[in-house]
């Protein structure tokens, strides 16, 4: 069963956000909350995980998996940003958008879309992701919580605990987040293209 994890929204406790990264760097699967929903979070090196994320979720090769990253300039040591790009991801963020682009060389082929060499990318505006983030000092690599038989994603820890526990490592319980999803913008040929609607304001893309 996953180690249960209750870390304050707020004011996250930095032995708990310890012992949370060290589970990770040492091959954990967790999950964790953001301002859109929860999500399945690994270590970018974690091959076994990323393989544990797709059975959950019944992925395919194509799904497009997302770099969850601290601040605008981690996310750009992953992705290619044009100039028209970089100032739609920048007003957008922190915040509940995820931006399909281009991926650099740092980024491993197996994270890639397979024929677009495109990531997932995104900043979220969470407290305790971001102090996971701060003490990992890289991205995690994430999905979102949804299930293969259900509509929505999944937004109490304790339910998650209850339901998939005995598939994860650890449930982070950082209090209420959204019910929503992100929202997805493909930038990757340089126009915005809405590919999902989800909590974040489309307005500024369309």
């Amino acid at each position: 069963m996953a180690r249960y994890f209750d870390i304050h929204p707020v004011d996250p406790q930095p032995r708990l956000i310890g012992q949370v990264v060290e589970l990770l760097r040492d091959g954990s699967l967790i999950a964790y909350p953001t301002d859109s929903c929860y999500a399945l979070g690994i270590a970018l090196d974690n091959r076994d995980g990323l393989e544990r994320i797709r059975s959950i979720r019944q992925l395919d090769a194509k799904h497009h998996f997302t770099l969850v990253c601290a601040d605008f300039a981690q996310l750009g040591q992953f992705v290619h940003v044009d100039n028209a790009s970089f100032r739609m991801v920048k007003a957008a963020t922190p915040g509940q958008y995820t931006f399909i682009l281009p991926a650099t060389g740092e980024v491993p082929k197996r994270l890639m879309h397979p024929k677009k060499r495109t990531v997932g990318v995104r900043i979220p505006e969470h407290r305790v992701t971001q102090a996971i983030l701060s003490e990992l000092g890289e991205p995690l690599l994430s999905s979102t919580l949804l299930l293969p038989d259900a509509d929505e994603p999944m937004t109490q820890a304790w339910q998650i605990d209850d339901e998939i526990g005995h598939l994860l490592d650890a449930v982070i319980d950082g209090g209420d987040c959204g019910a929503e999803p992100t929202t997805v913008v493909d930038l990757s040929d340089g126009v915005p293209e809405v590919v999902r609607q989800g909590a974040g304001d489309t307005s500024r893309f369309e």
